[in-house]
């Protein structure tokens, strides 16, 4: 699926005319034992993805000191990296579904969903008194999927919403231009306790994007919209990993943002079933990394909406009926990478 959406991202830019994915490496990096991290070199090696294992010792030397990492480290240099412009983004999707036809309603909430007895068909009620007629009906209200799908069919999702904190740091002066994407530094993760990532120099000049891959559960409709992660690891990080050369005393800015979590942190792409049958699809569960796979999750909600089956894609792992079989999903060897709860 990611090689697809990368694909799928390259169809898009150049139909749209305008760039919003920076492509650049991936650096993973973290103790040469950790199961995750294992499991990314499996990855690589399965799908013939080129990377390279690197000691502590190679690491500085690629980088040349602007990453160091501890002695029992290990990094893995893969080639599929890169950042997206997320408001961007969306504007290109939606100038693409206008160009086929399309229409937008912006501002508009779902507040139930229905089956047409008499028609077959689907009915979408929103707040404002508006219903919506369809034969087919595809449901991706992110955070708030747990509580729309509780309403429409009774089916408790363990979809979590969570509020999570993303932190740009300043580089020092004199530093700017090793942590730029137009000078390859990579977008990368930390694995083990706990998980961190980032992106290299784009959205501001001068400020690296450096968070912790967790937060704390929340109701979407009751944000705190401050921070809520724990500074301290995160700022031990940044002054060892960087070797100085960003200011870790606090990050310049904080932005609150949400995740909507599943105990395996595995998507959610199925038919909602019941009554609905194959009429309604639902999308959700995406745990933070989902947004980079928009274009084949989309690719992949439009076949089943459509044809009922998705060409090309086994997706036995984000079906519903595995938290009936399992209360936590997916069984995996490899520990989960969103921390919570987070306490500041």
């Amino acid at each position: 699926m990611v090689l697809e959406s990368y694909r799928l991202w390259q169809e898009a830019e150049s139909e749209v005319g305008y760039r919003v994915y920076f492509k650049t490496q991936q650096f993973d990096m973290g103790p040469s034992n950790d199961k995750s991290l294992r499991a990314v070199i499996a990855n690589c090696q399965t799908n013939s993805i080129p990377h390279q294992v690197l000691s502590s010792s190679e690491v500085a030397q690629h980088f040349s000191g602007k990453i160091q990492i501890p002695h029992n480290f290990i990094g893995v240099l893969s080639e599929l990296g890169g950042v997206i412009k997320p408001t961007k983004a969306v504007s290109l999707f939606q100038t693409l579904a206008i160009k086929r036809g399309a229409t937008l309603r912006d501002n508009t909430e779902v507040k139930d969903i229905k089956r047409d007895h008499l028609s077959g068909g689907i009915l979408v009620y929103t707040a404002k008194g508006k219903r919506f007629c369809a034969r087919k009906c595809v449901v991706t209200v992110g955070a708030w999927m747990k509580e729309l799908v509780k309403s429409v069919d009774g089916m408790d999702l363990p979809i979590q919403p969570i509020e999570t904190t993303v932190c740009y740091w300043k580089i020092k002066e004199g530093y700017d231009a090793d942590y730029k994407i137009e000078a390859q530094f990579p977008t990368f993760a930390s694995y083990g306790q706990p998980y961190i990532y980032g992106t290299p120099t784009l959205e501001f000049p001068g400020l690296i994007k450096v968070a912790l891959h967790g937060g704390c559960l929340c109701d979407p409709e009751k944000r705190t919209w401050g921070p809520v992660s724990l500074l301290g690891p995160l700022q031990s990080w940044v002054e060892e990993r960087f070797s100085g050369r960003v200011d870790s005393s606090k990050p310049v800015i904080m932005q609150s943002c949400m995740y909507s979590i599943t105990p395996d942190e595995d998507f959610v792409i199925d038919f909602l079933g019941g009554e609905f049958g194959k009429d309604v699809v639902i999308a959700g569960g995406f745990s933070g990394h989902g947004f980079k796979m928009g274009p084949v999750v989309g690719r992949i909600l439009a076949d089943l909406a459509v044809t009922g089956e998705a060409e090309g894609v086994d997706l036995t792992h984000f079906r519903i009926e595995r938290f009936k079989e399992n209360a936590k999903g997916n069984v995996k060897e490899f520990q989960d990478q969103v921390t919570l709860p987070l306490n500041v």
